[in-house]
Parts: structure tokens; C-alpha cells; sequence
């Protein structure tokens, strides 16, 4: 069974390759990006890979039996088209079985909705493909918090609009592991699954971060408006939006959901005390 993973630039597609490569021998695995040449590095085949490019989609497809499918970073209504380019490429190319990268959150009244519904209509797409399908709809990752460390530390601590509400945590090589089992395991065919850890509320993350970094962190609840500002001020409009609207979603309770990662991988989540742990200081 060949495997082709999607977007194999990015840290998601990344991890993915790398975690089918510990499950499948390379010759069984073929990495597709929109420029091969970043991803040489890999050890394994490379094809092009251009969300835009259904017909060389088509030709990278050849010979393959289960593509996933990275979510596009897009605009929502851009992202539509591109994945069904993915889809129907795969269609044409003899394809058996699609996995696909969705995200959790709230389907309508934040300003991450359109991502959201983006995201619902290529699930339905896919489903309405005539292929085997799963699908994984992703917690947050924690690792831009980890990043952004030093700028919690200089604001004084971590300030958003989630409130006390919980999220749905969960991290790349987590999620690379179960979508590689996804991708090689005919048992979850037809299935969707939430796949994040323990969930975790901004005061639980500003402990972790507090003892593990050996900082002084706590956190700070601010309004959706001036944390979106605060957010394009930084970001940009559309990216800055976009954030505001996951914690947004967060204090809406759109981001507690029941787990199936288990299930998906055939194992717990890593723990946040392990996580935590292992992160160098």
C-alpha cells in the first residue's frame, strides 16, 4: 500500500511522513509539496504537490492508494476549491482512501467560524467522494505557546478572552502518530475523531509554563475586542482575526470536546506532565 502525504513542507506533513516512515517501509511512502526541493531532506520520494494544480495533482496521485489531505492555511473560500482539487485528483488518479487534517471549534458566532465551516465542507466533500475516508479534527497545538514564552513574560502574563473555560490541547509528533496510524489501518475507515490530550484551561497552561520555565506567569482575562486588536496589531487583519476567534471559541466552550484519540492511535495522549518534562529549559 502506497501512502502520499500532502503539504509535506509544513510541520504537520513534516511529523506525518516521519511517523508513517517508523509504521511503513519508505519505498511505500511518497511526500508531496508545492517546492519538492524543501523537502528532499525527508528520505523519501518526493512529487509535486500544489493545491492549485488539480492536473499535477493528478500525476503525483499515480500509483497511490491513501493520500492525506493537510488542511490548506488559506482563505477559508479559497481553501474550499483547493482541497477539492486534492479530492478529485485523487478520484481521477485511482486513490482508494483519503485522510484528512480538520480542526475543532465553533461552527458559527466567532470569527474562526469560517474556517470552521471551510473545513466542514471538505469533509463533506470528501464523504460524498465514493472513496474510503477518516477524518481527524485537531485540538490546538500548544507549541506556539511554548514559543511565544518571552512574550508572556514581558506582557506580565497570558492575556486573551477564553476566560475559564477549557481547551483541548494536543502537539505535532501526537498527531503525526495517530494520523499515521490512521493512514495505515483500515479499521478506521468512516470514522471522525477528536484528537487532543487533556484539556487545559489559560490558568492550568500558565502553571505548566510557570514551573517548568521557572517564570512568574498567571492569567489574565481580557475582552474578545481587545484581544482581536491586540491580535491584528500584531499579526495582521485576517491571521489576527483568526486567532482572536479560537479563543474566541474557547470561551464558548466549542473547545472541550470529548477525546477519541485513543481510539485513533491505539494509545493514551502523551500527558502534559510528560510534555512539559520533556521540553528542554
Amino acid at each position: 500500500m502506497k501512502i502520499a502525504v500532502t503539504a509535506a513542507s509544513g510541520k504537520l506533513g513534516s511529523a506525518i511522513v516521519k511517523a508513517v516512515r517508523e509504521l511503513k517501509s519508505r519505498e511505500d511512502l511518497i511526500a508531496l509539496a508545492r517546492t519538492p526541493a524543501k523537502v528532499q531532506s525527508l528520505g523519501v520520494e518526493v512529487r509535486p504537490g500544489d493545491y492549485n494544480d488539480k492536473q499535477a495533482l493528478k500525476q503525483s496521485l499515480q500509483g497511490i492508494d491513501t493520500v492525506l489531505l493537510v488542511s490548506g492555511m488559506g482563505e477559508p473560500k479559497k481553501r474550499i476549491g483547493q482541497h477539492r482539487n486534492v479530492i478529485d485528483a485523487a478520484k481521477d488518479a485511482g486513490v482508494k482512501k483519503i485522510v484528512y487534517t480538520s480542526v475543532q471549534g465553533a461552527e458559527a458566532g466567532t470569527a474562526f467560524s469560517p474556517v470552521i465551516q471551510s473545513n466542514r465542507q471538505t469533509e463533506a466533500d470528501i464523504k460524498a467522494s465514493g472513496l474510503q475516508w477518516v477524518i481527524g479534527r485537531n485540538g490546538i497545538y500548544i507549541e506556539p505557546d511554548i514559543d511565544y514564552l518571552d512574550s508572556y513574560v514581558k506582557a506580565g502574563g497570558i492575556y486573551n478572552c477564553a476566560g475559564d473555560k477549557k481547551c483541548g490541547y494536543t502537539n505535532r509528533p501526537e498527531l503525526a502518530y495517530a494520523y499515521a496510524k490512521m493512514l495505515s489501518e483500515d479499521k478506521h475507515n468512516g470514522q471522525i475523531y477528536n484528537l487532543h490530550g487533556q484539556s487545559l484551561s489559560q490558568a492550568e497552561l500558565a502553571t505548566y509554563l510557570s514551573k517548568r520555565f521557572n517564570v512568574d506567569l498567571a492569567y489574565h482575562a481580557v475582552s474578545f475586542e481587545k484581544y482581536r486588536q491586540d491580535r491584528i496589531n500584531e499579526l495582521g487583519k485576517f491571521l489576527g482575526t483568526v486567532i482572536a476567534g479560537i479563543y474566541q471559541g474557547i470561551a464558548m466552550g466549542k473547545a472541550d470536546n470529548p477525546s477519541h484519540y485513543q481510539l485513533a492511535a491505539g494509545r493514551e495522549h502523551q500527558s502534559w506532565d510528560s510534555y512539559f518534562l520533556s521540553l528542554k529549559v
